[in-house]
């Protein structure tokens, strides 16, 4: 009984266990009586008697030792024998002790502590022991109230601390309206602590909540619902005020919850959120998979065709908005799988029923099973830029075609000269892209006209059109051509010169058309004068021949006369044959046509001059195809042609110092025979002149300049051409004769073919 007063009235768990433990050793006649409560880092003794007293041996090393071996023990009761001979009260030795050690176990069987008492041996009757677990029930039952009333008394003052943690304004009232509790928060507004609040009327609160309710609690506004939800603006600050009610038997307990939660800045937050959702020029919405807008920004109700924001959200444009049905099942597969969607162009349909190229950026909102709970995305209209691409795609296409399909090589070149872009016309003349991309177009051209062609880059660098400057140019075959070259600059966007086009016109055959026609138009001029001087001269050297030979047949002339005589003869019948090719060269008389085997004619003309070329060491090379086509012409003119060109080439390998040698080639190309005679001879001082009338490379006295003319003459005559140029892998010219193929069979040189 005296121990369970002292458990009822006890307020520390420490002074009780102490005095619970002098109790039990009186009972039970011990010496030295302890409690033993565990815990979970260590175990706490209580004893009896002080430790400075000295009536326990060894200190802390004897309890250990006792507390070591109840917490090994399985036995509710159990004694251990203690020796000693050093402890007694009045200092005497030889003294033996036992330990009686009495587990404490709560009712589920927790171990709680253990009583520990230690007296003189003697036998454990029934009724000690009986006494022993009744003590140790005792001590657990206490035990266990007191760590119940610790927790309870831990968790109420958690309970106040979490509650004055709260930021929120907390106040609780009754049903008569006066205030129960109050948070810290709350009662520093009211500027009294919450224990002086207590008791108070609600009215006290109107200084922040305003007037806003009849009710003597002025943040209630209906009592008889169990929660009400609204919002006040006072003093410049709006709060949400959450009030729940409690429901109990006794109407007098009932208890009323206010939470005034201060959201001014979620509002403001929430405002200039809605005014940036709304100031984007994207659209921004919201919506669920099925396809119904959740909230949408005024542009994407703009880009929608939609006349407001209600109409859109009210409307369902499921089926509407996607032209391709199948479009917005890729589109939720595609979120379902990865969650977010980047750069996603779709196809939409307005109100109207017009398309919508879109740019989307789609975030889907998944529940925790991965299924789609909302879409957010921003889109942007791409219309007029998809629109812009397509005709800008046309214009490229149209403006590759040109520069493709162009006959003129197109050249793009940084300010530099160095080529960055070439046509297809470039490649298909035989340009490699190897030999045209970043290489100079200046290592093209003639070394000679280099610095032409760089003061017109310089000057389209800065700014200028230049336009059919005529340059000399490598073509592809390493061949110079004639090119009529335009220069224009490109600017960017500041107006600065970064690129120079090139356009390259290949007018080489234009060129020499030119030239032969321009040499045509001076042979039938010069045909016309040398036909009527050679016919006045033709009159004074008929009657100087017919007088120097009266002279020579006169007996009366002196002998040494007539050695001069003669000298006047032979000058007078030289000037004579001057003048009669001077007549041939200018006869407009038509020449004969008839079907001509060329080979036969080569061949007759090559038997002339064949004892020559043997006599003095000159190699003959004839290389002539076989089964050629016919030519209309005269066989003789033609023939004149060839010893002409063999006689011109004898004499230049005669001229140079090596080995002589001379080849001859016949082949038909397409509609045209061509002849080509080269040499290894000194070459041709000027190809260019070579046919003009009297011009010639030869010492005075052994060439008239004529021959080559009248060949040229010739040829025309016979719709053919002759050609002269040096040879560019060695010494020696070349002569090309081209005439064309007759229909007609040769059959005037058979006589000709029986000669050789």
């Amino acid at each position: 009984m005296d121990l369970a007063l002292d458990a009822a009235q006890a307020r520390s768990l420490p002074d009780f266990l102490r005095n619970f433990a002098g109790r039990a050793g009186r009972m039970l006649d011990a010496q030295w009586s302890a409690v033993a409560v565990y815990g979970q880092d260590e175990t706490q003794l209580y004893s009896n008697a002080p430790r400075q007293t000295g009536t326990l041996p060894a200190g802390d090393f004897f309890a250990k030792a006792i507390l070591d071996v109840a917490a090994k023990s399985q036995e509710e009761i159990f004694i251990l024998p203690f020796d000693a001979p050093e402890f007694s009260p009045q200092g005497s030795s030889g003294q033996h002790l036992e330990a009686i050690v009495v587990r404490i176990d709560s009712s589920e069987g927790e171990r709680l502590g253990c009583i520990c008492l230690l007296r003189k041996p003697q036998p454990v009757e029934e009724a000690d022991r009986r006494l022993l677990q009744a003590l140790a029930s005792h001590a657990a039952l206490s035990l266990v109230n007191f760590r119940r009333f610790s927790q309870l008394e831990h968790s109420k003052r958690q309970w106040v601390e979490d509650i004055d943690a709260i930021t929120d304004y907390i106040v609780v009232h009754d049903r008569s309206w006066r205030i129960l509790r109050t948070n810290r928060s709350l009662s520093l507004v009211l500027g009294a602590e919450p224990a002086a609040l207590v008791g108070q009327p609600m009215n006290r609160l109107r200084a922040i909540s305003g007037s806003g309710s009849s009710l003597p609690c002025p943040l209630c506004r209906d009592p008889h619902r169990a929660h009400e939800e609204f919002m006040f603006t006072a003093d410049q600050s709006t709060f949400l005020v959450s009030t729940s009610r409690t429901s109990h038997s006794a109407e007098k307990d009932e208890r009323t919850i206010h939470v005034l939660k201060d959201i001014t800045d979620r509002l403001e937050a929430e405002r200039r959120y809605r005014d940036l959702f709304n100031s984007i020029q994207e659209g921004l919405f919201f919506a669920t998979p099925e396809g119904r807008f959740v909230d949408v920004n005024e542009a994407m109700v703009s880009m929608l065709g939609y006349g407001s924001r209600r109409e859109l959200l009210l409307a369902d444009v499921s089926n509407h908005l996607y032209p391709d049905p199948g479009s917005r099942k890729r589109v939720l597969q595609a979120l379902a799988h990865g969650g977010v969607l980047r750069n996603h162009e779709e196809t939409l349909r307005r109100k109207d029923g017009s398309l919508l190229h879109t740019l989307q950026n789609l975030t889907a909102v998944l529940t925790p099973r991965g299924e789609i709970l909302q879409i957010r995305g921003l889109m942007l209209d791409v219309t007029e830029q998809r629109l812009f691409q397509a005709q800008l795609q046309r214009e490229r296409d149209f403006n590759q075609k040109i520069l493709n399909t162009t006959q003129s090589m197109i050249l793009v070149l940084d300010t530099a000269g160095l080529i960055a872009y070439a046509n297809r016309r470039c490649y298909d003349v035989g340009y490699r892209e190897s030999d045209l991309i970043g290489h100079r177009l200046v290592e093209w051209v003639e070394p000679n006209q280099r610095r032409e062609f760089d003061e017109a880059l310089r000057l389209t660098a800065q700014g200028h059109q230049m336009e059919n400057i005529e340059i000399r140019l490598r073509r592809s075959d390493a061949s110079l051509g004639h090119f009529s070259v335009s220069f224009s600059p490109m600017r960017d966007e500041q107006a600065v010169v970064n690129n120079i086009v090139v356009v390259m016109t290949d007018i080489t055959d234009a060129t020499i058309l030119h030239a032969k026609l321009a040499h045509s138009e001076k042979m039938a001029t010069l045909g016309q004068l040398v036909s009527g001087v050679a016919h006045e001269v033709n009159n004074p050297l008929a009657a100087i021949l017919g007088f120097t030979d009266l002279l020579l047949e006169n007996p009366a002339i002196p002998e040494d006369a007539r050695g001069e005589l003669r000298i006047i003869l032979q000058e007078t019948q030289r000037t004579k044959v001057i003048v009669q090719d001077l007549l041939s060269f200018a006869r407009q008389r038509p020449a004969r046509r008839e079907p001509v085997q060329l080979n036969a004619v080569l061949r007759q003309t090559i038997k002339l001059r064949n004892y020559d070329f043997e006599s003095h060491g000159v190699e003959l090379i004839e290389s002539l195809q076989d089964n050629l086509g016919s030519v209309l012409g005269d066989p003789q003119q033609l023939q004149q042609v060839f010893l002409n060109i063999l006689n011109n080439a004898y004499d230049a390998v005669q001229e140079a110092a090596r080995p002589g040698r001379i080849e001859v080639r016949s082949s038909q190309i397409g509609q045209e025979i061509e002849i080509t005679v080269t040499d290894n001879g000194s070459g041709v001082a000027d190809p260019v002149r070579i046919f003009d009338p009297f011009y010639t490379t030869k010492p005075p006295g052994k060439g008239t300049g004529l021959g080559l003319s009248i060949c040229y003459g010739i040829m025309k005559a016979h719709n053919g051409e002759i050609l002269c140029w040096n040879n560019t892998a060695g010494a020696g010219c070349t002569f090309v004769v081209r005439i064309p193929v007759s229909a007609e069979p040769a059959t005037a040189s058979a006589a000709m073919e029986a000669g050789r």
